[in-house]
C-alpha cells in the first residue's frame, strides 16, 4: 500500500481522487456543464400545430426543447416571460420571425419557422441541437420548382402507391396560384392531377401521400374555384409558406386545411413527418 503526508492511499482515497479530476478537468479548471439540448424536429413540428390550437395545449414531446427556444427569445429581449410555456404559439411564431430578420433573413428566411442555421445561432450558449433536418436544394421535378426533400417524399409516396402522378403545380411560385391562399409560395406544396383515376385510386394516392409525411387532400370542384386535384404540403419543410405552415396545424388537429374549417374527411393513417416514417 503506497503512502502520503497524510498517511495510507485507500481504495477510497483514489476513486475521491478521480471524482475530483473529473469535477476540474485536465486543465485544473472547473469542468463546463454540458448544454442541454433542442431536438429541431420537435421544435418545427410544434411551431406548425401550436398557433392553430384553440387554447395553449402542447405538441406532445416538444414541450422542454421549445422552452429552451423561448427562453433563448427572452434573453435577446424578443419574446414577454409570460409566453414561455412551451406552447410554440402565435406569439413565440412572431418572435421567431423578429429573430430571423435580425439574423439578416427576409420572405421565407424570416416566415417564423425555425430553420437550422438561425436555430443553432440562437442556441449558441445556451442549447445544441438534435435531429436537425432541412429542405435540401431547390431544384425542377417533373417541370416543376420543389427541393430534395419533397421530391423524395412524393417517390416514395409513388413507390406506396405503384403509381406515378403528374405533378401540375409545384413550390417557391410565390403569387402564382390564385386559388391557393399562399401556400405554393414556398417550400414542401404540391399540387398532383387525378385525371383518370378513380375514387378508390385517389383515396390511395392521399393515404400513400400521408403515410410518408405530407399533409394531403383530395380537392373537389365543389370546395373551391379549382379543378379536381390532390393537394399536399410536406410536413415540416422548414421552406413553408405562412399558409402551408397552417395547414400543416389543420391537418394535425383533424381539419380540411380550407378557410372552411371543416373535419378532415381523408383515409385517416398515423400522422408523421418524412424524417419519423424513415425511422419507423
Amino acid at each position: 500500500m503506497q503512502n502520503t503526508q497524510d498517511g495510507p492511499i485507500t481504495r477510497r482515497h483514489l476513486l475521491a481522487g478521480a471524482g475530483a479530476l473529473a469535477a476540474v478537468g485536465l486543465t485544473g479548471a472547473p469542468a463546463l456543464a454540458a448544454l442541454p439540448a433542442a431536438n429541431m424536429e420537435a421544435v418545427v413540428k410544434a411551431a406548425q400545430i401550436d398557433p392553430q390550437r384553440a387554447g395553449t395545449a402542447l405538441t406532445p414531446g416538444a414541450r422542454d426543447s421549445v422552452l429552451l427556444v423561448e427562453r433563448a427569445l427572452v434573453a435577446k429581449g424578443l419574446l414577454a416571460q409570460q409566453y414561455v410555456d412551451g406552447h410554440f404559439g402565435s406569439k413565440t411564431v412572431e418572435a421567431y420571425a423578429a429573430w430571423q430578420r435580425r439574423l439578416g433573413y427576409s420572405g421565407l428566411g424570416a416566415n417564423g419557422l425555425p430553420g437550422r442555421t438561425s436555430l443553432t445561432r440562437l442556441g449558441e450558449g445556451r442549447f445544441t441541437l438534435t435531429r436537425a433536418i432541412g429542405p435540401g436544394a431547390r431544384i425542377t421535378f417533373r417541370g416543376k420548382a420543389v427541393n430534395e426533400r419533397t421530391r423524395a417524399m412524393l417517390l416514395e409516396a409513388e413507390r406506396l402507391a405503384g403509381r406515378t402522378y403528374g405533378v401540375t403545380q409545384g413550390s417557391y411560385n410565390p403569387g402564382g396560384v390564385g386559388a391557393s391562399a399562399g401556400t405554393h409560395d414556398g417550400g414542401g406544396a404540391l399540387d398532383l392531377s387525378v385525371s383518370g383515376l378513380t375514387s378508390t385510386q385517389r383515396t390511395t394516392a392521399v393515404r400513400s401521400l400521408r403515410r410518408v409525411g405530407f399533409a394531403a387532400w383530395y380537392r373537389s370542384p365543389a370546395e373551391g374555384p379549382w379543378n379536381a386535384h390532390i393537394h399536399a404540403i410536406a410536413i415540416s419543410d422548414t421552406d413553408l409558406s405562412s399558409g402551408a405552415q397552417s395547414q400543416v396545424g389543420d391537418y394535425y388537429l383533424g381539419r380540411n386545411g380550407l378557410a372552411s374549417n371543416g373535419p378532415d374527411t381523408g383515409p385517416q393513417v398515423t400522422r408523421v413527418t418524412w424524417e419519423e416514417y424513415r425511422r419507423a
